[in-house]
Formats: structure tokens, C-alpha cells, sequence
């Protein structure tokens, strides 16, 4: 790595590049990446899912957040990089340590293709109190990667009508539409899971996520879709029937871009990375603007939510027959903290149209629990003894779409707290899956809901209360989210429309202790209308018991133990009929009502 890092100075110097830039991201700023976007990770050593390095000719730093503090120590070992510790007292933030560092008429360098718009205005802005310049097309870790991996090559595949339940010619119709609404004659997408429901495409391009390595521009009269040919096949090209798709290859869009003149171009800044969006001539109308897909993608309709539920029910008897198999095993064989997350992922791919895991699993006991991003490694795989709370955040991609889901179990004797902040917990999340609201509300407004048991004691939570979640796309979707903290970066901003799919995921975490979280899957559906508007509430899509071994019942009032029973009820009688003898057995003594 310090060889790395040396080689990477002495290229900066040949080109005279004061500061340099290295994120994590890849040409689309997505959550997760494929190898060959891993340019951080190949030059620090550093593995984790979050950190950026700079490198100026007095000294390369590398920021990443707490969740990662241990293991970047660890990785930069030897490698001559200074960790910076983001959030810390008297550690710089990424932007000020650039300003500092970057001298009167100096270069700043990045590839821009990495660098989202937002990062790459500020970066201009130091460059201008500088009289500074900026190169953002040098891609120097490609220079340098000799066996850099590359891009997938994995092929697409169609998601059928009978999956979506809408064809890809309507929704391009629908956005050409909104396109014409916003008086605009080219729309241009950069975010892969915005393109992929666009054309109803899936693939393997980006870790967890089933996406395509794509970009796409909407005209009045085509689509065309930058995009490696070899990936599509014919039942691609057929699903697109009735709209004009031409394929370009997967880079050619900047200089494609570099040729749109005297257009009016919808985009979403926030979308998109600084290059390609640099490469807009100057005389083209520019509408910024939220992609219009967003929020269609968001908002499901009737065949996708029956088939998020088939994938939530499958998703319901893979954990139950796990939450059978540990309670029976705990104690009688030696069980670790990524036995436990295999063996859920078994009994995954038991089930019909099983693909992947849609995002890393976190799979924590006692002190591991209080970690809210803990990935168990072969250092830190912690044994689970039948005494304490297991924590396990996982989540899988069927063929009818994907699941999220937290549910912390009790391994045998629990102390008071314990027990406590269970129920705690639980209380917190029948609050917010109990709420009965009108049309026009936003995330922000019910967070309270989930918030008031813990506030009452003079507790929170640090991480938001929910997030929506796509249909074989992101895991993390916006635009509607829970959270009392307003944050428009995280783009929850839109009030709560009927067919959203979102989570609901308090949790408390007490550090050296336990962590617990509580999370299911919830669709918004509408109630009554009346005088006062159309009155809207939620119904939970997943389907597995919460550990009536950890709840104090004493705890709860008659609204929640009348919910808890009809949940349990409902578990019981969907789950039970995919389950043996034994495992019916015990479930159905689990969810018994109380």
C-alpha cells in the first residue's frame, strides 16, 4: 500500500496536481459498487464501505465514520496514511482540510465520473477562493491499477409485466409526459435503479443491488440507452416493444452529451456525476429538477405489491424456520456470529426464486448488537451463548423483489434492562405501525410516534426510523423516509403516498452491552375519506414473530397487545402451512395470543 501511495505522488507530481481525490463511489453514485470501482480500497488498503483519501504532496489522509474507526487503524497500518477520524473533535472535515491544503493557483484533481454534482460545486468553490483550477478528467488510480478488474460482464435480464405490472413502453410514456410538464424536450438518467424500472431491466452489475451498469436519455421520439450490447438479450428487446431503444456503448455517453445543443434538459443534479453533468454545453436550457422515475418507482402498484409480498412470505418462512433452529440449537453446538448469518441465507435458498442477499448482513450478539453497522468478520465473529439478545439485520432479493428485515432474539436468561429495552422497542414500533394519518403527511411529522416510549425515558435513537425500499432495485429508496432530524441529503423528503413500501426499524444500543432493533416491511394503503381528506395507514408485508421471550408483557396497554396478537395471528396463519410438524407446532404455541 505505501508503494501504492508513493507511486500515486509521484504521478501527481509529474502532472502538476496539487490535492488529489479518491472516493468510494462509482459513475453513478451508487450505495454499493463493483470491483472495479473499488479504487479507494485498492490504494489505502482500507476495505469498508465508506471513506475518501486525499492526497497532497506533505500527506495522504483517509476519512471514514465511526463504524469503521477499528478497522481503518488496522488496514492503514504501514501505509503511510493518516486517518482522519470524521465527527471528531478537532478533525478536520473533508472540505477544509482541501482548502487548506490547496495552494494559491494550484490544481485540484479527481475523476469525475466518481464525484457526485453537490461535491463537485463545492470543490469549485474552494478552487475559486484559490484562483485555483480543477482537472476532473484524470482517472490516475487507472494509470496506476495494473490488474484493475474489468466492469461486470454479467448479463441483464428482463423483469416481465407479470413482475412489474406495467410494461416499459407505458412508463416511458408517463415520464415523456412529466418531461412535457416540465417544458422540457430530453430528459438524461444517470441512477441505475431509475433506469432499470424505466425499462423493466435487471442485472449483476453493482454488489446486492440487481442493477446494470447504464445510463439512458429520453427524447420525444427514442430512448437511448448507453449500455454494454452484449449484457441484453432478445427477451429484453422484446419487453421494449413499442418504444424506439437504441443501444450506444456504456462511455460514449459524455461525449454524446457534448453534442446536445439547443435543447431544454431535464436532469437531477443529485443524481448524477459531476463530469457528465460538466459535459452539458453551455447552451442547452438546464431544468434541475428530481427525476420523475422516483417517485413512479416509489410508489408500487397493485401486481408489484402482490409480488413484494410473495417475496416477504418466503422471506417469513426462511426466518421462521431460522428463529426455530437457533432457539433449538443455542447452547447444544457451537454457533458464531456468521454461522448464524449463514444459516439464515440456507434456509433463503431454500425458497423458490431466491438470487442474493440485498445488502450486507449484520448479524451481532450482546456487545456486537450495539454496533449499528457491525459486519462479522473472522476476528470479530463472536460465539452466541444462551444467555444475552442476537441482533440480525439481513435482507434478500427474490424474483418478485426484495426484503429487509431486523429481529433481535432472546438466547436464554435475560437480565431487567434487557428485557426493558425490548419491550421498549417494541412499543416504539407498534406506535408507528399503528398510525392512522391523512393524506398530505410526510415521514418527519408521525417520527414522533416511534420516538415518544424512548424520549419519555430520556432516550433516542441515532440512526432514521424508516426508509423505503425498491422492488429488485435499492434497498434504500427514496423519496420517504422516517426521521425527526430534517436531512435533504438523504432525499426523504415527500409526504407518504399510497403504495410506498417502507420500513419501520427503531432500535436502542447500549454500547458494551446489546443492541436491539425491531424492523419490518409496511405499505401504505388508504382508509376512510371523509370532511377532513383521505385518511391513510399502514400494513405490515412482513411476517415473522416478534420474540415474545424478551417482552415484558406488563409493559404494554390494550391497543398494543391487540395489535401484537393480531400480527402474531396473521404470522401464524400465513407462515404455518410451509412449515414441518415440529416447527408448526412451536409457532403456533409462540404466537398464541395474550
Amino acid at each position: 500500500m505505501r508503494q501504492r501511495v508513493d507511486r500515486l505522488l509521484s504521478l501527481m507530481k509529474e502532472r502538476d496536481i496539487d490535492v488529489y481525490i479518491v472516493p468510494s463511489e462509482d459513475f453513478h453514485q451508487s450505495e454499493y459498487v463493483g470491483e472495479y470501482f473499488k479504487a479507494r480500497a485498492w490504494l489505502s488498503g482500507f476495505t469498508g464501505s465508506a471513506g475518501t483519501v486525499v492526497a497532497t504532496a506533505e500527506e495522504v489522509c483517509l476519512w471514514t465514520d465511526g463504524r469503521y474507526f477499528l478497522q481503518a487503524e488496522e488496514q492503514l497500518k504501514d501505509t503511510g496514511i493518516v486517518l482522519q477520524k470524521m465527527g471528531q473533535p478537532d478533525v478536520p472535515t473533508i472540505l477544509s482540510y482541501v482548502k487548506a491544503a490547496l495552494p494559491e493557483g494550484g490544481t485540484l484533481g479527481f475523476d469525475g465520473r466518481v464525484i457526485s454534482v453537490a461535491d463537485g460545486a463545492d470543490y469549485e468553490k474552494i478552487a475559486e477562493s484559490k484562483a485555483a483550477s480543477i482537472v476532473y478528467n484524470m482517472d490516475l488510480i487507472d494509470e496506476l491499477w495494473e490488474d484493475r478488474p474489468a466492469f461486470s460482464e454479467k448479463k441483464a435480464f428482463s423483469l416481465p409485466v407479470e413482475i412489474t405490472g406495467e410494461s416499459a413502453a407505458s412508463k416511458v410514456g408517463r415520464v415523456r409526459k412529466a418531461i412535457d410538464e416540465k417544458d422540457a424536450d430530453t430528459h438524461i438518467l444517470a441512477s441505475l435503479d431509475d433506469i432499470c424500472w424505466l425499462l423493466n431491466m435487471r442485472g449483476d452489475d453493482v454488489l446486492y443491488s440487481p442493477l446494470v451498469l447504464s445510463y439512458c436519455v429520453v427524447e420525444a421520439e427514442r430512448v437511448v440507452l448507453f449500455v454494454d450490447a452484449a449484457k441484453l438479450n432478445d427477451k429484453i428487446y422484446a419487453s421494449w416493444e413499442g418504444i424506439d431503444v437504441e443501444i450506444l456503448p456504456y462511455n460514449d455517453v459524455y461525449a454524446f452529451v457534448e453534442n446536445l445543443y439547443d435543447r431544454s434538459i431535464l436532469l437531477d443534479p443529485s443524481k448524477m456525476n459531476y463530469a457528465l453533468y460538466e459535459n452539458i454545453p453551455a447552451d442547452n436550457a438546464v431544468i434541475e429538477s428530481a427525476n420523475p422515475t422516483i417517485l413512479m418507482k416509489a410508489m408500487k402498484n397493485d401486481v408489484e405489491l402482490e409480488n413484494m409480498a410473495i417475496a416477504h412470505v418466503k422471506d417469513g418462512v426462511a426466518w421462521t424456520k431460522f428463529m426455530y433452529w437457533i432457539k433449538h440449537r443455542i447452547g447444544k453446538e457451537t454457533i458464531t456470529e456468521i454461522d448464524a448469518s449463514d444459516k439464515l441465507e440456507a434456509f433463503r435458498k431454500e425458497q423458490d426464486g431466491y438470487m442474493w442477499p440485498s445488502f450486507a448482513p449484520i448479524s451481532g450478539y450482546a456487545e456486537h448488537g450495539a454496533i449499528v453497522h457491525y459486519e462479522a468478520d473472522s476476528e470479530s465473529d463472536k460465539t452466541l451463548e444462551p444467555k444475552g439478545l442476537y441482533l440480525s439485520d439481513t435482507g434478500a432479493n427474490f424474483r418478485e423483489g426484495s426484503t429487509d428485515i431486523t429481529r433481535t432474539l432472546a438466547l436464554g436468561e435475560l437480565t431487567e434492562e434487557e428485557i426493558f429495552h425490548f419491550t421498549l422497542v417494541l412499543k416504539s414500533h407498534i406506535g408507528l405501525a399503528r398510525a392512522v394519518f391523512p393524506y398530505g403527511t410526510h415521514g418527519y411529522a408521525l417520527d414522533v410516534l416511534a420516538r415518544k416510549p424512548f424520549w419519555e425515558n430520556h432516550l433516542n435513537f441515532d440512526h432514521g426510523t424508516g426508509h423505503g425500499i425498491g422492488q429488485l432495485l435499492n434497498i434504500h429508496e427514496g423519496p420517504t423516509g422516517f426521521r425527526y432530524k430534517i436531512n435533504p441529503a438523504k432525499g426523504e423528503h415527500h409526504q407518504i403516498e399510497p403504495g410506498m413500501i417502507i420500513t419501520i426499524e427503531p432500535g436502542i444500543y447500549i454500547a458494551g452491552k446489546h443492541g436491539i432493533r425491531t424492523e419490518n416491511c409496511i405499505v401504505v394503503k388508504e382508509t376512510e375519506a371523509n370532511e377532513y381528506g383521505q385518511f391513510m395507514y399502514f400494513e405490515p408485508i412482513t411476517l415473522v414473530p416478534f420474540d415474545m421471550d424478551a417482552v415484558d408483557v406488563s409493559m404494554l396497554d390494550a391497543d398494543e397487545i391487540a395489535y401484537l396478537n393480531a400480527y402474531n395471528q396473521r404470522v401464524f396463519d400465513t407462515i404455518s402451512p410451509h412449515l414441518d410438524e415440529d416447527e408448526r407446532e412451536w409457532l403456533k404455541e409462540y404466537t398464541k395470543e395474550i
